[in-house]
């Protein structure tokens, strides 16, 4: 039986990517080069800063899910908390980038409380976000559609966000440049809480036992775990291959424009292969099209290479071929959460769709966190050198090695290892067996 969602709604959701790409897209590109290149942070510094607030939330984020989950608000479970949270996410966001530039420690310290802030609000606007599809809708082919077209959204976000921002920032400034993506994330709040006013939910009776007990259930659910495993270790391998972008278009290729280029070359693509892997996922399932995609990440993660050696068009081929596969390694695996948090309500009778979404999204976090982390470890390995925003510095050979390696080879490393891990998921066996569309 196919139980269609109206177009309404699927565009409605959708409409969330836009604050969920952007906040994950920005500060991931030009949070760590504004530390060390405007404000003069060490890149070791500058990597725990990126990454402290990231991993707060991996605390935080199961604890929105079971808050979520026990919402008796009668505008739904998960709604109000997109308006309320996402919005306060816009303001801070625009506060992180409207402090000081010096002394250092103090400009330093103004960025660290903000960022704090907002992944603070991100986590009450991310995990009831990522729990609805669950709630939404029974049909396992229906939840393939609806993140196809958050995909899709997703990807312009990305291209949007990534490419217009550090030309906003170039131009007028970090200042303004927070106030615009705040603008962008405010957009994206409040088209999905209008956008899915009146939308069918399937709710269960919310989990009896302690958050720790829940905690423990979800841990033990061995699909969960391979397909959370997974998508956290690619989430560092983008994350760090993010990280780079900036480094890579300055030292590498010697070209302002190429940062806004390799967004071009990387989500382009994504767009257009979006709603082939949903025509995949229909005949062959999501695991096979989980596993393809990756193996398109991992080809174009090692072909970036090309970038020390200064092939720009080759660098943009292999970004196009990073997009492929990011395009599937976001439908796939944000369809398959929804059907291990439904197969369990189902068999239980219980509502753990918040936690696990809480976890889930906990380790999305900490695995783009990480990669920034990750990035900065190896500048200060090949010797970077950090400078302020009125000095140019020529970087060691050393340096501009630890770029490349950075942005390619590790991260391309860290994407074939969650082929892997991908290996213990085994749920979509069972839906296709049972022909539940």
């Amino acid at each position: 039986m196919t139980a269609e969602l109206p177009a309404r709604v699927r565009r409605g959701y959708a409409l969330g990517s836009v604050a969920t790409g952007t906040f994950g897209t920005v500060p991931g590109l030009l949070l760590l080069p504004y530390l060390t290149d405007e404000i003069g942070i060490g890149a070791a510094l500058a990597g725990v800063l990126v990454f402290a607030p990231k991993a707060w939330d991996v605390v935080l984020n199961p604890i929105a899910g079971r808050i979520s989950d026990r919402s008796t608000h009668p505008a739904g479970r998960r709604r109000p908390f997109l308006v309320r949270a996402g919005l306060t996410l816009a303001v801070l966001f625009a506060v992180m980038f409207a402090g000081p530039s010096e002394p250092s420690a103090l400009a330093a310290a103004w960025v660290a409380v903000a960022f704090l802030g907002c992944a603070s609000a991100y986590a009450f606007f991310q995990v009831p976000y990522v729990a609805m599809p669950a709630e939404l809708t029974l049909d396992y082919a229906e939840r393939t559609r609806l993140m196809t077209w958050r995909v899709v959204v997703l990807a312009l976000t990305i291209l949007l966000s990534g490419a217009t921002a550090p030309i906003v920032a170039d131009q007028l400034g970090h200042a303004a440049m927070g106030v615009y993506v705040a603008v962008l994330i405010a957009l994206g709040v409040l088209g999905s809480w209008w956008g899915t006013r009146g939308a069918p939910e399937h709710p269960t009776e919310t989990a009896a036992g302690t958050f720790a007990d829940q905690l423990r259930l979800v841990a033990a659910n061995p699909d969960f775990r391979a397909v959370l495993l997974t998508f956290v270790v690619q989430a560092a391998a983008i994350g760090t291959v993010l990280a780079g972008v900036a480094y890579v278009a300055d030292d590498l290729l010697d070209s302002a424009a190429a940062n806004t280029f390799l967004f071009v070359a990387f989500v382009g693509p994504a767009l257009l292969v979006t709603p082939l892997w949903e025509r995949y996922a229909a005949t062959r399932g999501k695991r096979s099209g989980y596993g393809l995609a990756t193996g398109f990440l991992v080809v174009g993660m090692a072909a970036l290479l090309t970038a020390h050696a200064g092939w720009t068009g080759l660098t943009y081929v292999a970004a196009a071929l990073v997009g492929i596969g990011y395009a599937g390694a976001q439908v796939f695996p944000m369809a398959m959460l929804p059907d291990v948090a439904a197969d369990d309500a189902q068999r239980s009778g219980s509502n753990r769709i918040g936690v696990f979404t809480g976890v889930w999204t906990a380790g999305e976090t900490l695995g783009l966190a990480l990669g920034p982390g990750i990035f900065a470890l190896v500048l200060t390995a090949g010797g970077y050198v950090s400078s302020t925003g009125d000095v140019t510095v020529t970087q060691p050979d050393s340096a501009r090695l630890a770029i490349a390696l950075g942005f390619s080879v590790l991260p391309a490393a860290l994407a074939a290892l969650s082929l892997v891990l991908l290996r213990g998921y085994r749920l979509d066996d069972r839906l296709r067996s049972l022909d539940v569309t």
